[in-house]
Formats: structure tokens, sequence, C-alpha cells
């Protein structure tokens, strides 16, 4: 009860966290819905490009807009209002603001709101995990260098498997695996934005009238998602990635702890301390019992030592009921659910409360890169996540500058030099790299870890 008892205290003193979100989508939404009804935080300003969307969602999720918003920084900042504002850089810039949320899911949108946080003093919460994994060990160290928190977003699946993560190696636990659930099936891959209401069994029609994105959602079906949330727990933890790519076996949770372990030892991993998404869909696609499809998991084993230690804590696990594999050795604990925006106060609050964040980068150990979903011909523009040229595959960091691979949060708007066959990985020497300030950062952020 500490966090909220310190928010409580805030509230008290009238010191309220002063917030500014950026992106007022669905998780920019799922926090407006909120926020409102923390002690002790006070949402200071939104900034949306579309400032119509901005007032919908506030509409969409309680607020009364004609009271409790403003178009005045100033005014926001002394009346406890909210600021609705197009000008994301104004934001950052506001003196008294305390703590940035980037909820825009633009890679080089969010490394340009990063990059102002850390120069104007803000804490940054960084829900636009695209960011993230496209240059996130850069950005840490700039946060790092002025005192600033740089934070992924609980709530969201990478930050609350950080959490499962930081709980076993505290308890003194091996992680072995850890994950979330998602629905696949291998021929998801090739899916577009044509075809991909097609697999969540609605009609384009339908899809359109709940303002549902084909592009974003297809990002979610054709594994390019679960790459990228994956590189960012690989990121934060050290966990390493599968040396192919993600396998999305179909497990249910009774039987995470049989498959989620080495192969070994009878189970599926390469080696113990990767991550990994499951299914739940069979091969075959019938539905697979106790799925985990919108939860999070680890694995993790009692640490060896002569042998006599790691077996009491076995037995600790028959008397106590947790859920391990038949030998007993490897142990399961999953969340079945999780709550998204809903959640993400407490990153908020431990970022200014505590100055901690709610999962970091702590180097680069996985990569996500771009690879051909059909015959990519001289000329083709890509269209990034989610579209109809490439999907996004995770590969550990060492092979992906191996092969100088481009990043799946780099490809878009970039026409290719040369054709790439589908199945391929499309690579930096194989389109015209245009010149941003997210490739200058990806470039040097891989400058560092090359040395």
């Amino acid at each position: 009860m500490n966090l909220y008892s310190k928010l409580q205290q805030l509230s008290s003193d009238d010191k309220p966290i002063r917030v500014g979100l950026i992106g007022s989508g669905k998780f920019g939404s799922m926090f407006l819905s909120q926020v409102r009804h923390i002690p002790g935080m006070h949402l200071l300003g939104i900034a949306d490009l579309d400032r119509n969307r901005a007032m919908a969602a506030l509409d969409n999720t309680g607020w009364d807009t004609a009271i409790r918003t403003t178009n005045s920084l100033d005014d926001a900042y002394k009346s406890g209002k909210t600021c609705l504002t197009e000008d994301s850089e104004a934001l950052i810039r506001y003196q008294q603001l305390d703590v940035v949320i980037d909820a825009t899911g633009n890679p080089a949108a969010g490394i340009r709101h990063a990059l102002l946080a850390a120069e104007n003093g803000k804490h940054i919460v960084m829900v636009n995990v695209e960011a993230d994994v496209l240059a996130g060990a850069y950005l840490v160290e700039q946060f790092r260098h002025a005192g600033l928190v740089y934070s992924m977003a609980y709530g969201d699946q990478p930050a609350l498997v950080c959490e499962m993560i930081d709980w076993a190696r505290t308890c003194g636990f091996r992680v072995v695996a850890a994950g979330k659930g998602t629905k696949y099936l291998p021929g998801y891959a090739s899916s577009t934005p044509d075809t991909v209401w097609e697999h969540y069994g609605l009609s384009p029609e339908e899809a359109a009238q709940g303002g549902m994105n084909p592009q974003m959602f297809n990002s979610f079906l054709d594994g390019t998602k679960s790459s990228i949330e994956m590189a960012a727990i690989s990121n934060a933890s050290g966990l390493i990635a599968p040396k192919d790519g993600l396998s999305f076996p179909p497990v249910g949770v009774h039987d995470l702890p049989q498959i989620l372990k080495p192969t070994s030892q009878g189970g599926i991993l390469e080696q113990a301390g990767m991550v990994e998404v499951v299914s739940s869909q069979e091969r075959d696609g019938r539905h697979v019992f106790g799925d985990l499809r919108w939860g999070v998991y680890i694995t993790f084993e009692a640490m060896e030592d002569d042998g006599r230690g790691a077996e009491y804590v076995r037995r600790c696990f028959r008397e106590y009921q947790v859920m391990t594999d038949s030998t007993g050795r490897y142990a399961t604990l999953f969340r079945p659910s999780h709550l998204i925006g809903l959640e993400l106060g407490v990153s908020v609050a431990n970022a200014v409360i505590r100055g901690e964040p709610t999962g970091t980068p702590s180097g680069l150990s996985s990569d996500v890169v771009a690879v051909a979903k059909k015959d990519l011909s001289p000329g083709e523009k890509l269209d990034g996540e989610g579209g109809y040229t490439v999907w996004g595959r995770i590969a550990r960091a060492e092979d992906s500058l191996a092969m100088g691979g481009l990043p799946i949060g780099l490809a878009h708007g970039m026409s290719l030099k040369r054709g790439v066959p589908k199945g391929q990985v499309v690579t930096w020497a194989d389109v015209n790299v245009t010149d941003s300030q997210a490739v200058k950062v990806r470039r040097e952020m891989e400058a560092m870890f090359r040395k």
C-alpha cells in the first residue's frame, strides 16, 4: 500500500505529479479513464495531432470536456484542468511538467519525444514499444546521464513480464523462460491488411464500424508485435531470443513448465533463459485448452548447489501446490490477463515518487528485423509493421548487426535498391536509406554495440 499512500500524501500537500500524455489512441484512452481517479496525479496536458480524436477520447472515457479542459498550459497548471494541444514539443518543454507518456506507437515520434524529455528534465514512460526496441538502449543512456527515469509502461505485457522476472530473481530462482500468449498460426506471417479480418472473424465493414485499424491489428496477427514485445523483454532482462525467431508453440497454462524448459530436459528451448510466445491455437486450428492468449508467464527453477537445497525447494513446490513439470524441477507463474493502459498509473507514480522504472533497457540483446512477406522488387516502397511488404522477426542482436538487418521500426517509407525474395531479411544495403533523426539515433546505437 506504500505507493498509494504516497500518492495520497501528494494530494494532501497539493503537490500532484503533473503528467503529459502524447497520443490519445486506445492505450492513451485507457489511461484517461483512470487518471482522474488517482490521487496526487494531475493530467496537465494531452498532445495529439488530431484534436478531435483527443476530444472524442475524453468523451468516451467519461470526461466533462466543457469543464475539465482548456487550451492553455498555464491555465491547466493553475486550475487543475487539462490542456488540449497539437504541440507535443510545447507540452514537453513546459517547466511544471514532471513526466511524459509517449503513447503514439510511432517509433520516430517516440525517439523525438524521448530526446526532448531528457533535454528538458522530464521522466518518460515509453508506451511506444516500437521506439523502445528500435533505440531504447541509446535513449536510456541519455536519461541516465540526465538523472531521469526512462520506463517501460506498466500494464503492457513487457513491463509485466519484467516484473515477474525481477520477482523470481530477487527470490533466488533462475528464470528459464518468459513471455506471453497470443493467437498465432504459421500462416499468419503472410497476412496483410486485406486478409486480417477473416482471422479475427470480422467483416471489413464490421471492423470499420468499430474504428479498427487493419494495419495495426495485422501487426498483432502476423507475429511482428509479438517479436517487438519479446525483444523489449530481452533487452530489459538479458534473456535471449530463439536463434531462428519465435516458434509460437501451442501451450496451455498447465503445460507451461513442461514445455517451456530446455530440450535437454524434455522441453522446446535451445537453452535456459529465453523469451518465447505461446499460441492459443493448435497447428490444426483447434483451441488450446487453458490458453494464455491475453496473459503473461515465466518458468523458473531453484538454483543448483550440491543438490540438497534445490531438492528442498522442489519439496516446497509440492507442499504449496505450485504448478510444475512432471519432475517437480521447473515451475511456472502466470497472469491470465493484462489491463494495458488501465494500469499505466503505476509507471507514472514509480518514476516520480520512487525514481524507478517499471522495466527499462539494460543493453541490446535482441532486435526485430524486417522480413519480406512476398517477393519484393527494386523501387518498391516498404510500408512497415503490419503492412503488405514486410513483417518483423526477433533476432539476437549480434546476428542482426552481423547481417546488417533493417530494423522493422525503420521499414516504413524506404524504397528498395534491389529485390528481396519472400522470407529473406531486408538489410540496410537493400534500401535507399532516408535521412532522419530516427535513422541517426539507431546508427549511433548500433555503433555503441559494435565496439
